[in-house]
């Protein structure tokens, strides 16, 4: 299957938090989605590995993503190594997406840089067609392919963006992904010990940070990316 668009994230829920609404709106769009775990999130305070597998489903169903896989990488410990770098190649070629979208070049978790930068090589890596992979179970050579953009998004910390999406619209979308996590968010019910993203004030921000970057370009909702190399625009016209 041919996506238009594959988004990488070091854990679930990393997608939708930082770019589901531009998710729900690509979608909206007609084009093909998928995403790509890096991590199952099993050293997470909250919940277990099994509960965030059911939890990304139910989020990928509501962002009406094309396809979700997880990588199955050790989380807190993966690193940008061959190993893991032809495991992300492999997705690359198998999906051969356009556009890439992954995690912030730099924030509080450390998976989140490792995981930008592990995709952002891979990307370039699986270009290269004397590099040969096969997926698992076939035989013939997968072709090689390179993404057209890599736009990296921002999550904990709160990094100038390159460029804003304007999301207005799709923010209802994205808070129903996001809550699909139960086990990690907000929940004055839940008996587990408190992270810095359950709290209600996290969940909240994620609404006024979207706020906030759309003032920033006079919409209502944004949200802001990073980006590799400069951005073109085929005539004045083509910005907002």
């Amino acid at each position: 299957m041919k996506l238009d668009i594959l988004v990488f994230g070091a854990h679930p829920d990393d997608a939708e938090l930082g770019a589901g609404a531009t998710i729900a709106k690509e979608i909206a769009n007609g084009k093909k989605v998928g995403i790509i775990d890096l991590t199952r999130g099993e050293l997470g305070t909250r919940g277990s590995a099994e509960i965030r597998d059911r939890e990304a489903a139910e989020a990928a169903k509501i962002l009406g993503a094309s396809v979700r896989e997880n990588l199955g990488f050790a989380d807190g410990f993966f690193v940008n190594d061959k190993e893991h770098q032809l495991q992300v190649i492999k997705m690359i070629r198998k999906y051969q997406p356009n556009t890439v979208l992954c995690n912030a070049i730099d924030d509080r978790h450390i998976d989140h840089a490792k995981g930008s930068k592990l995709v952002s090589d891979a990307c370039f890596l699986s270009g290269l067609v004397k590099i040969e992979t096969t997926l698992e179970g076939e035989k013939e050579l997968q072709a090689a392919w390179r993404p057209k953009v890599v736009y990296h998004y921002i999550q904990w910390k709160n990094l100038n963006p390159d460029f804003i999406v304007d999301v207005s619209g799709f923010m209802d979308v994205k808070t129903q992904a996001i809550m699909a996590y139960s086990s990690q968010f907000y929940d004055p019910k839940s008996k587990e010990p408190e992270t810095p993203i359950s709290s209600k004030n996290f969940t909240e921000s994620v609404n006024y940070r979207a706020k906030d970057l759309g003032r920033l370009v006079g919409v209502e909702y944004g949200e802001g990316f990073t980006v590799e190399r400069h951005i073109a625009v085929k005539d004045l016209d083509g910005l907002i």
